[in-house]
C-alpha cells in the first residue's frame, strides 16, 4: 500500500513524459521496495499527477518550474539504501519526463513519508504491514 504524488507546474512535462512518468515512478518504487513484480503489488501502488495552474508555484527567486515527488509507504518498507536509490531514480525519471538535464536535479525534491503501522486504512479497516505480507504470500502461492 504505497502511494506516489508528483506535483508539477502545468506544461512542465513533455507530452511523452506526461504519459509515462506515473508508471515509471511506480516501477521505481516497487524496485526500491524489493517487492515482486506481481499484479497484487501493482494494484496497491497508487500514483497521482497533480498539475498546478500557471503561477501557482514559484520560489522567492524565480518562477522556474520545480517538481515535488511525495512517496508514502508503510514504515520500514524502504531500507536506507532503498530510499537513496528511490530518490536518485525518481529524480532521473522526472528530469527525463520534463526534458531536463542532470544539472536541473536541484529542482526535483523527493519526500519519503513513512506511515507507522496501524495508521493506514483501506476498505473501512486498518491495514497492518503483516496483513499485506500475508496477502502477498497468498497471491504468490496462487500464481
Amino acid at each position: 500500500m504505497s502511494m506516489i504524488r508528483l506535483t508539477v507546474a502545468s506544461g512542465s512535462l513533455t507530452p511523452q513524459g506526461r504519459t509515462t512518468v506515473q508508471r515509471d515512478l511506480a516501477d521505481a518504487l516497487l524496485r526500491c521496495e524489493g517487492a515482486p513484480d506481481a499484479a497484487f503489488f501493482r494494484a496497491q501502488l497508487w500514483s497521482y499527477l497533480v498539475e498546478l495552474p500557471e503561477g501557482a508555484q514559484i520560489t522567492a527567486a524565480d518562477d522556474t518550474p520545480r517538481f515535488l515527488i511525495e512517496v508514502t509507504v508503510p514504515q520500514a518498507v524502504l531500507s536506507e539504501e532503498g530510499k537513496a536509490r528511490l530518490v536518485a531514480e525518481a529524480t532521473g525519471i522526472v528530469l527525463s519526463a520534463a526534458g531536463l538535464a542532470q544539472a536541473d536535479a536541484p529542482r526535483v525534491w523527493v519526500l519519503v513519508h513513512e506511515q507507522p503501522d496501524g495508521t493506514w486504512g483501506a476498505g473501512g479497516s486498518i491495514v497492518r504491514h503483516a496483513d499485506l505480507v500475508a496477502l502477498a504470500r497468498e497471491q504468490h502461492a496462487g500464481e
